[in-house]
């Protein structure tokens, strides 16, 4: 097995461009999934963002989880649980509109590092997405303008912990799914492990490193790339020891961009029967949502079908 590919964003400004750049290429056709160091966000921010959000599961959520574990008896179960995650969680809207000083038992600090950390994620998402339109031979800014919709793309952050799990062979801590999105970038507890995805058969580690930040590709970008690139599916498994944090920020579409295979990427064979569907992503979602947990592939298919009855123009 192929090991996990790490990206030092520092080499993209020197002689090793070339080489850096080809790296990525090779991880987002083959993985699905790369990580990145020495990247944009500074590590003082890193260590306080960590800092506050292991304080605040602490303070405020830990009796709240604990609460649902006992509601559910999750800790007697018997068999395999398929129906509930092991998991902590809160979401903050960034954009088109945030919601970040209505989320509850927040504090004032807290908010305000996470707003600070929100916006270094954005910048660095968006400098990602430029390195595979370059990749792809697409014009610089193409990915950012196909997700940009009417009022911009939509933007926000999953805040997960996955305390210790007594019984990890039956419970996951998130079950196994493809991200609907466009980009996600993951800021990870580097001592606790967890995450893994799926090549090749095999479920594969994704290493924890201090102050990296895993990036890892949405439905959205394997149908602008037109399959060139894959979104993988990947699950958090639970430990018996040790509470993971996971700080996830999805730079999607907005609710009504329209999403279909970028032209350059379309041979001529393939436009009078295109292997990707075109569609509005709020009403991909709406499909998601009930089937988040299932193959990805018979979403495209309801989308072709519906497309062949009811073709929609690209403008």
């Amino acid at each position: 097995m192929d090991k996990f590919p790490i990206v030092d964003m520092a080499k993209l400004s020197g002689q090793e461009r070339s080489a850096t750049m080809e790296k990525i290429k090779d991880a987002c056709e083959n993985w699905g999934f790369f990580e990145v160091v020495n990247h944009s966000i500074s590590h003082k921010l890193m260590d306080t963002v960590e800092r506050m959000t292991k304080q605040h599961y602490k303070n405020r959520m830990e009796h709240k989880f604990k609460e649902m574990v006992a509601s559910k008896g999750l800790e007697a179960a018997q068999s395999e649980i398929n129906d509930v995650d092991w998991e902590s969680t809160f979401f903050l809207c960034h954009r088109p509109v945030s919601n970040i000083s209505a989320i509850p038992d927040l504090d004032d600090e807290y908010r305000n590092i996470m707003k600070e950390f929100a916006g270094e994620i954005e910048k660095l998402a968006e400098q990602l997405l430029d390195l595979l339109c370059e990749n792809l031979g697409l014009e610089k800014g193409y990915l950012k303008k196909a997700f940009y919709g009417t009022n911009g793309p939509t933007f926000g952050t999953k805040v997960s912990n996955y305390p210790p799990c007594p019984k990890p062979e039956l419970i996951k801590g998130l079950r196994a799914h493809t991200d609907a999105g466009g980009i996600v970038l993951l800021f990870q507890d580097d001592k606790v492990s967890g995450l893994q995805l799926l090549k090749d058969g095999q479920w594969v580690d994704v290493p924890p490193m201090k102050h990296s930040i895993v990036v890892n590709l949405g439905d959205q970008i394997e149908v602008i790339t037109n399959g060139k690139y894959k979104s993988v599916k990947h699950r958090v498994i639970t430990q018996t020891d040790g509470n993971r944090m996971s700080i996830a920020s999805f730079y999607n579409p907005g609710g009504d961009a329209l999403i279909y295979p970028a032209p350059p990427l379309v041979a001529k064979s393939e436009e009078e029967c295109p292997a990707y569907p075109k569609f509005v992503f709020e009403e991909y979602m709406k499909l998601y949502v009930g089937v988040k947990f299932q193959e990805k592939e018979p979403r495209f298919e309801a989308f072709k079908a519906m497309q062949s009855t009811s073709p929609i123009a690209t403008s």
